[in-house]
C-alpha cells in the first residue's frame, strides 16, 4: 500500500501561513514540470491508430453522397444535437448531422468506463429534458443515461434521418456563384450545403503518454475512451470479472481514474495506481431522484434551475440556491479560470487576497478530507492536492479514497521521476521498480483542441479562396465567436471569443439558440448571406481584448495540466469577461435590435 516517494511535510497548514503554503505549492508544480510540456504526450494515429478505433458500433459501408441539403451540423455530441434541435425548430428540413463516432452522444459514446457520471448536476447539465418528457433518475447522472439522453433528442428533433456517422470532414470550400459550402468528407462524399455548423468538439480524440518502450509491452492496454469490456466482464455499473486474478495498471488519477479506480480494485488481484498529479477529491453526495419532487414539476422547471446555477456559479446573486452542491459553494474560486461577475465594491487586491484565502481554506479542507478517510498516514499524504483548486477541473467521489485502505491497492507516485520511467515486455517502470502487469488501462484524457479549424484538421476556404486559419492568423477574427466576414452561412460553437461556464452545455444550448434564431430571420427575409462585417469583427474583437480575464499568472503558478498547457499557458484569453449571464443578454438584445447587420 505505500507509495514510492513520500513527501513529508507539516499535516495541517492554516490558511494565515501563506506564505509556507505557496511556498509548498511551487515546490509541487516544480517537480512536475516537464521541458517537453504538453509534447509528452503522443496522438492515438498512426501505430497507435488502434486506440482511438470505435469498439461500439461496427463499420459500415454506405453510398457517397453528391447532394444538396439546406444546413450540415458537423459533431453529433450535445452542441451538435442542440444545433440540429434549434435549426430544426427554426423550420429547417434538410439537417445533415456528421460525426467520427458511430451513433450521437460526443463525449458520452465514446466515454463508457466503469463508474462514469457527469459532476453537474443532471437537471441542469443534460439539455432539453422538458421538450423530450423525461426526469433524471440520479442527481448526478451516469453516462449510460446521459448518452441515451442523446439519443432520445435526436430521435425528438428527426435528426437520425441523413446522418453520416464515421466520417470526418476533410474540407469546406465556399462557391460564391451558388451560396453555398462545398463539403467533402473521408467517405468519398462530396455534396453542398447552405449553412454549416461546426461544433466538432475537443474531448472525443484519446492521448497517450509518451512513454518509452510503450510499444515493446506485451500485454493488454486501451484506453478509457474505448473501454475494452470483452476483456474486463461487467459494463459501467461493475463487475469487472474478467480482471478477477490480474495484475491491474492504471495510468492518471484525474476525473476518469477517480471514478474508474474504485470498480478496477473491486475486481483486479492487484491495482497499481499510477499518479504523477494527485486531484482534489470533494463529496459527490449521489443520489436517486426523489418522485415525487419529480412529479410537482411544473413547466419551465429546468430554465429556471439552469438560469439560477449560471448566475451563481458565475458570480451572481440568487435569492435562493436551487442546486446547492460543491459547485455553487466554491463560485468565487472559479473565477480565477473562468469568466463572470467579480465584487466591484472592494479593490482588486483585496479581493484578490480574499479569494486566495478562501481558496486556501477550501483546499485544507479536501487535504483533511483525505486525512480522515485514507488509514495509513503516508498514503495519505501522496493523495494530497498541493495547488490552488482552479489548477485542476476539481473531481468528487464518495468511493476513491476509500479505495486506497484496500490491501491489493498500491499508490505509485510518478512525481519526482516526470512519470512513468519506461515499459517492458511485462511490465510498467517508475525510477529502478518494475511493476509487472497483465493490462494496463490509460485514463490520460482527450487532446485539447485537436478537432475543427484551429487545429488544421479541417480546412475551410471562404470567399475568393481565402483560408480561414489565414484570415485569424493574427487571432480570431469573429462577431460573438460564431461567425467571420469572407466566409457566409458558417457558424462556430466553442468558447472562442464567446463565453464559457463550468456547466458548458448550457452556454451551448445559449449558441444553439442564438444560430437557429438568425437562420430563421435569415430564411424569412430572403437573405442570401449570414455574415459579418469587418467593422464588426474589430469591434468584437476590441470588445473580447477590453474584458478578457487574465489567469496567466495564475495559471503560471499552477501544477502542470491541460488547463495551463502542461506548465506552458498562454498569456492571451480569448472568452468574453462580464460571464454567460452577460452574453446571453447581449446576444438577445442583438438580436432584438442588430440582427440586420449580418444579413445580405
Amino acid at each position: 500500500m505505500s507509495p514510492t516517494s513520500p513527501r513529508p511535510f507539516p499535516h495541517r497548514i492554516k490558511p494565515a501561513d501563506l506564505d509556507a503554503l505557496r511556498e509548498r505549492y511551487k515546490v509541487e508544480r516544480d517537480r512536475r514540470i516537464r521541458p517537453d510540456g504538453a509534447t509528452q504526450y503522443r496522438r492515438a494515429a498512426g501505430e497507435f491508430g488502434y486506440y482511438a478505433k470505435d469498439p461500439y458500433t461496427p463499420f459500415q459501408e454506405r453510398e457517397a453522397k453528391t447532394d444538396r441539403v439546406e444546413a450540415t451540423v458537423i459533431g453529433g455530441g450535445f452542441g451538435g444535437l442542440l444545433s440540429g434541435a434549434k435549426l430544426r425548430q427554426a423550420g429547417v428540413q434538410q439537417i445533415r448531422m456528421v460525426d467520427e463516432g458511430g451513433d450521437f452522444g460526443g463525449t458520452w459514446y465514446w466515454n463508457r468506463y466503469p463508474g462514469i457520471h457527469c459532476d453537474i448536476e443532471a437537471t441542469v447539465y443534460m439539455p432539453l429534458l422538458e421538450e423530450v418528457g423525461y426526469v433524471p433518475k440520479w442527481r448526478y447522472a451516469p453516462g449510460e443515461e446521459i448518452r441515451q439522453h442523446c439519443i432520445a433528442i435526436a430521435k425528438r428533433f428527426d435528426l437520425y434521418a441523413d446522418t453520416l456517422f464515421h466520417t470526418r470532414i476533410t474540407s469546406l470550400t465556399w462557391d460564391e456563384e451558388n451560396a453555398e459550402w462545398q463539403v467533402t468528407t473521408d467517405r468519398g462524399d462530396s455534396y453542398r450545403s447552405r449553412y454549416v455548423v461546426i461544433s466538432s468538439g475537443t474531448l472525443t480524440q484519446p492521448k497517450l503518454p509518451g512513454i518509452p518502450g510503450i510499444e515493446d509491452y506485451r500485454g493488454h492496454t486501451f484506453h478509457t475512451s474505448r473501454w475494452d469490456y470483452e476483456y474486463t466482464g461487467g459494463d459501467q455499473s461493475g463487475g469487472l470479472t474478467g480482471l478477477n486474478g490480474k495484475k491491474v495498471a492504471v495510468v492518471g488519477t484525474g476525473a476518469t481514474g477517480i471514478q474508474v479506480i474504485p470498480h478496477l480494485a473491486e475486481a483486479a488481484e492487484r491495482l497499481y495506481v499510477f499518479q504523477r498529479t494527485p486531484s482534489s477529491v470533494d463529496v459527490r453526495d449521489n443520489r436517486p431522484t426523489d418522485p415525487e419532487w419529480a412529479a410537482s414539476l411544473r413547466p419551465g422547471w429546468q430554465r429556471e434551475r439552469m438560469e439560477n446555477f449560471l448566475t451563481i456559479v458565475t458570480g451572481g446573486y440568487a435569492d435562493e440556491d436551487l442546486i446547492d452542491d460543491r459547485w455553487t459553494s466554491t463560485a468565487k474560486l472559479q473565477r480565477q479560470m473562468l469568466t463572470g461577475s467579480v465584487d466591484t465594491n472592494i479593490s482588486a487586491e483585496e479581493r484578490e487576497y480574499l479569494d486566495e484565502m478562501a481558496d486556501f481554506r477550501k483546499m485544507d479542507e479536501i487535504r483533511e478530507r483525505i486525512d480522515a478517510i485514507v488509514e495509513d498516514p503516508a498514503v495519505a499524504e501522496v493523495l494530497k492536492p498541493w495547488y490552488r483548486y482552479m489548477c485542476k477541473r476539481p473531481t468528487f467521489s464518495d468511493f476513491y479514497l476509500q479505495t486506497f485502505n484496500r490491501p491489493n491497492v498500491t499508490l505509485v507516485d510518478t512525481a519526482d521521476h516526470g512519470g512513468i520511467t519506461r515499459m517492458t515486455p511485462t511490465g510498467v517502470v517508475v525510477g529502478d521498480t518494475e511493476y509487472e502487469v497483465d493490462v494496463v488501462i490509460f485514463a490520460t484524457g482527450f487532446e485539447v483542441g485537436i478537432s475543427g479549424v484551429l487545429s488544421g484538421t479541417l480546412p475551410v476556404t471562404g470567399r475568393d479562396g481565402a483560408p480561414l486559419l489565414g484570415h485569424w492568423a493574427r487571432g480570431p477574427r469573429t462577431l460573438h465567436g460564431f461567425y467571420s466576414h469572407g466566409f457566409p452561412n458558417l457558424f462556430h460553437l466553442g468558447s472562442l471569443q464567446n463565453a464559457a461556464a463550468v456547466n458548458f452545455v448550457h452556454v451551448l444550448l445559449e449558441q444553439a439558440t442564438h444560430i437557429g434564431a438568425v437562420v430563421a430571420e435569415a430564411n424569412k427575409r430572403g437573405a442570401r448571406y449570414i455574415e459579418p462585417t469587418s467593422e464588426a469583427e474589430d469591434g468584437w474583437a476590441a470588445t473580447i481584448f477590453q474584458t478578457a480575464p487574465n489567469n496567466f499568472n495564475f495559471q503560471s503558478e499552477c501544477t502542470p495540466g491541460y488547463y495551463n498547457g502542461e506548465g506552458n499557458p498562454r498569456p492571451v484569453n480569448f472568452m468574453y469577461g462580464p460571464g454567460p449571464v452577460a452574453f446571453h443578454e447581449l446576444l438577445r438584445t442583438w438580436r432584438a435590435e442588430s440582427i440586420d447587420t449580418v444579413l445580405r
